[in-house]
Parts: structure tokens; sequence; C-alpha cells
């Protein structure tokens, strides 16, 4: 018995195959910052400096400014079925830092896959610095109420 094209619109495809979807960079970008801060012993994305870290925290708690970025740190190529991540952490002091690179990658590897579709081929993680347990945390606490 062949199949036919009737209940198909006549195309010989099915609904959900008529069409292309395109994901944008900053999607993968928003997926990959938000499963790599799920990681146990990774303090912050992007930029390792303290002092750039305590002002993006004052910037993201000024009203009406602009809010934390999830994607900070998180840079990606995205192609047609494959993409490309480069990652940029801060870690807390005292953990592996392989242990949790690995850990960064398995979980934005695993949630860009399930959420994307598109196969995630490397994930390039720069540790920029390492946040000490007697720094200062570089959010300050709101005077606003």
């Amino acid at each position: 018995m062949t199949e036919s094209a009737s209940g198909r619109g006549g195309s010989g495809k099915e609904p959900g195959d008529r069409g292309r979807t395109s994901i944008s960079d900053g999607v993968v970008e928003k997926i990959a910052g938000l499963a790599a801060r799920e990681v146990v012993g990774v303090h912050a994305m992007g930029s390792g400096t303290a002092l750039s870290r305590t002002f993006g925290a004052v910037r993201d708690r000024v009203p009406g400014g602009q809010k934390a970025s999830v994607s900070r740190g998180v840079k990606a190529e995205v192609g047609e079925v494959q993409t490309a991540l480069d990652l940029e952490i801060v870690v807390d002091y005292g953990v592996s830092i392989r242990d949790v690179a690995r850990a960064v990658r398995e979980n934005v590897i695993s949630a860009v896959e399930r959420m994307t579709g598109l196969e995630v081929v490397e994930v390039n993680i720069a540790v920029s610095d390492v946040k000490l347990p007697d720094e200062p945390d570089e959010e300050p606490e709101s005077r606003l109420q």
C-alpha cells in the first residue's frame, strides 16, 4: 500500500515540516548562559575583574537601567544545524577548574541541544578569574526599597 498526499495539503510534507526554523545567536547564548550558571562552582559569567563585575552589578540594580544579561560571557556561532560556543567564566576559589569546566560543557551541550535541536560541535571555556572567599561580594546592597 502506498501513501498518498491526501490529507497533507498536496505538498507531500507533514504540516510540521513545511517551512524553515532559524535560531538566532542570541537565543543560543541565553540558553548557554543560564545552563552555565546552574553549575556549582561558577561564580559569575563574563569579565573576570572584580571592578567590572562591581560596575555590572550596580548597573543591573539601577531602576530603568540595563538589566542583567543572561548571555553575558557567552558568544555563539549558529549555523543551519550546528553551533559552537565560547564562554568566559569566573570560578569560586577551591573548586576543581577542570571539573567545573567539564560540568559546564555537559550542562550547556545538553540544554542547547535539547531546546534547539542544533548539534553543539564545541564549547570553549576561558576561566578569567577566581572569586576568593575574602573578596567582598560584588553585588552591593541596594539603597532603594
